[in-house]
């Protein structure tokens, strides 16, 4: 007996009347009825969004922007919800209407724009009062769990879509506050600029200032020698005016009684005036009595003439008017005019008339000697008064240099200070020369550090600011790249829910084909040949099933493999494996076999990453995925569908080709097994 014979005999049986052969025809179309509906209703459920019915409230009351325009962000951000058609938005006017609509299920879910959301998106313009705009999402996951995460999804869209373009007018103002900057850091270089020149001007003054100082230092030190001298100076007036007063004084003093004696000196020398006058008149005449009484007169005459030549000199010298000299001299020539001559009266005579006219000079010269003394008089007062004026300016003068000499002394003392005050001040002059040079030099390093600072300050034109501000507004681009790609939400769960549907299929053709015939048990054939036997109705059943899945799901839902041939070969190498090893449990365990192919379904369905990464799964199902064989295909099918790498897809089919041998060596085990009947044969425990 052949394994083909043995096949085709079993295939005969189960098609033998028209109720096997619609059983048949169910058990192919089982994979459909589970991968490919499920696929069908979830082929693009976010493409029908548009569908579920969502409150949207605006109460934003807009705010003034930065530049003065109006920014109505919350009926921007609503306009663009409605234009978009992703939900179908109801505008409800209230919050509370929106969170009854959604509690009640009226709404899927509810997005409310509070008053505040337009100028809290301004607010980063004021630094000290910055606040989060804030969209409220109300959801309800007793109306759909994953509409929460689709809901997400959304507004994280929407806050990326708002804060990006808020910030790009944040950032192009930012960027044009930067070129305001830039501007007056370079108008703040050019005033340093001038500060520097200015500084620079400063320390050449300060230089001259300093040599001023100097010159006055010096200026102030011989001012001081001066004033020294000059004090020394008042000093000595101040003495020698003391004296000159103490002199005054005496003579003031001495000359009190000029006045009085120098009239009684013009008395006197008016009397003497007069006695001279009688006397020439007298002396005049003798020369004519001298004719009468030549002889005895002559002498007698003479003596007479004598006593009063001398009592008049005598009254003369006692005047002051002559010296004693003087009045023996007179005295003396009298003497000799009036001797008698030797030897004739003649010469006598002339003698006396000499002397004569002697007197007559002598009474002329009293004359004058008493107009004098009579000047001398009327001036004496004049002259007491000058002394006793001379005597009070001298005590005025004594008094004015004491004063002078105490005032220059002062005048020392200030010169004194002064010539500190010039040291101190040169001193200051010094230190602000070398201030002012480093003020200077201070002032140029400042002005080339602004024109250099003013350099690394950015200064963007219009078209940098607007690229600018958009990579500051999103700075982070994400550029994807992908390698394989889903075209929609059912071709992400199709590897998935094909393989789930051709294992759930396969299992359901146990429920009506016979793992093992009894009459291929009861033949001489060797065990293999029996268990392949057994095996190939599944096999051909399961073709079948994997080949109609993959065709109505390619044609009829539009799934479009990168690979078509090979997604189909991967399918049926898929059916082989699990048709050998769902027979093969089921044929070495009975009917609790079945049961041991559902608990394989459950762990394969929870570890195979169908929907999540495998690796998210607990630690124990890692073994389990590493272990079974839906992993596998679910990770193939994907490669085939999405066009990635296929490099992986040979080892799949060895592997698929190894479970295959598995389930046909446990087919093999059972037919030795089963080749020896016993009681529970003939009645098992449990059939199922």
């Amino acid at each position: 007996m052949t394994v083909l014979r043995l096949a085709r005999s079993e295939l005969k049986r189960m098609t033998g009347g028209l109720l096997p052969k619609l059983t048949i025809l169910a058990l192919a179309l089982v994979p459909l009825l589970y991968g490919a509906v499920y696929l069908y209703a979830n082929w693009d459920p976010y493409g029908k969004l548009n569908q579920i019915d969502a409150a949207l409230v605006v109460q934003d009351s807009g705010a003034a922007s930065a530049d003065g325009t109006r920014l109505e962000a919350g009926r921007k951000v609503a306009q663009s919800l409605v234009d978009g058609h992703v939900f179908n938005w109801k505008t409800v006017d209230s919050t509370e209407e929106a969170d009854q609509g959604v509690s009640n299920g009226t709404y899927a879910f509810a997005l409310k724009i509070p008053q505040d959301f337009s100028a809290n998106l301004v607010s980063p313009g004021s630094f000290d009062a910055a606040n989060q705009a804030m969209l409220n999402v109300t959801t309800n996951d007793a109306n759909n769990y994953l509409l929460s995460t689709i809901v997400d999804k959304l507004t994280t869209a929407v806050h990326t879509t708002v804060a990006k373009e808020v910030g790009e007018e944040t950032a192009n103002q930012l960027l044009t506050g930067f070129g305001t900057i830039h501007t007056q850091m370079l108008k703040a270089s050019d005033g340093a600029g001038q500060l520097a020149d200015g500084v620079a001007r400063l320390h050449d003054g300060t230089v001259t200032l300093h040599q001023g100082t100097g010159e006055l230092e010096s200026g102030a030190t011989g001012l001081y020698n001066g004033e020294v001298k000059l004090r020394d100076g008042a000093n000595s007036l101040s003495a020698g005016a003391g004296q000159l007063s103490g002199g005054l004084a005496q003579l003031k003093d001495k000359s009190a009684a000029l006045p009085a004696s120098a009239r009684q000196l013009a008395d006197g020398a008016a009397q003497v005036a007069a006695g001279n006058a009688a006397l020439n008149a007298q002396v005049q005449a003798i020369p004519g009595q001298l004719a009468a009484a030549e002889q005895a007169a002559q002498q007698a005459a003479a003596q007479g003439q004598r006593s009063r030549v001398v009592a008049s000199t005598g009254r003369l010298v006692a005047a002051g008017v002559l010296t004693q000299e003087q009045a023996d001299a007179v005295v003396t020539d009298v003497d000799a005019t009036a001797a008698p001559p030797a030897s004739t009266p003649s010469a006598s005579a002339s003698k006396l008339q000499a002397a004569a006219a002697q007197v007559q000079k002598l009474a002329d010269g009293s004359a004058a000697v008493s107009a004098g003394a009579a000047q001398l008089a009327g001036t004496a007062p004049a002259l007491s008064d000058a002394v006793a004026k001379a005597s009070t300016g001298a005590d005025q003068l004594a008094a004015g240099s004491a004063a002078l000499a105490a005032g220059q002394q002062n005048a020392v003392d200030g010169a004194g200070r002064l010539v500190q005050g010039a040291q101190k001040l040169d001193d200051g002059a010094a230190q602000l020369e070398s201030g002012a040079a480093t003020a200077s030099d201070g002032a140029r390093t400042l002005a080339t550090e602004l024109a250099q600072g003013a350099g690394k300050i950015p200064n963007p034109d219009g078209a940098q600011k607007n690229s600018l501000s958009k990579v500051m507004a999103d700075p982070v681009a994400v550029s994807n790249v992908s390698q394989a790609k889903a075209g929609s939400y059912g071709a992400g769960l199709a590897p998935f829910f094909l393989t789930l549907a051709l294992w759930i299929g396969i299992f359901m053709l146990v429920q009506a084909m016979r793992p093992v015939t009894l009459r291929a048990l009861a033949s001489n054939a060797p065990a293999w040949k029996i268990a392949a036997g057994g095996w190939l109705p599944f096999l051909a059943v399961s073709a079948v099933q994997a080949s109609l899945l993959t065709v109505v799901v390619d044609a009829g839902l539009g799934l479009n493999p990168a690979h078509p041939v090979l997604m189909w070969f991967l399918m049926l190498a898929a059916a082989m494996a699990f048709s050998a090893i769902i027979q093969g449990a089921v044929a070495l365990l009975g009917s609790p076999g079945k049961f041991v192919v559902l608990i394989l379904l459950v762990l394969q369905l929870v570890s195979s990453g169908g929907t999540f990464p495998w690796q998210t799964t607990p630690e124990p199902l890692h073994v389990v995925h590493q272990i079974l064989p839906m992993g596998y295909v679910v990770s193939g099918m994907r490669h085939l569908i999405y066009g990635a790498d296929l490099a992986s897809i040979l080892p799949t089919m060895l592997g698929l080709v190894g479970y295959t041998v598995l389930g046909l060596a446990m087919s093999t085990a059972a037919v030795r097994k089963n080749k020896y009947w016993t009681l529970k044969t003939l009645k098992p425990e449990i059939a199922v």
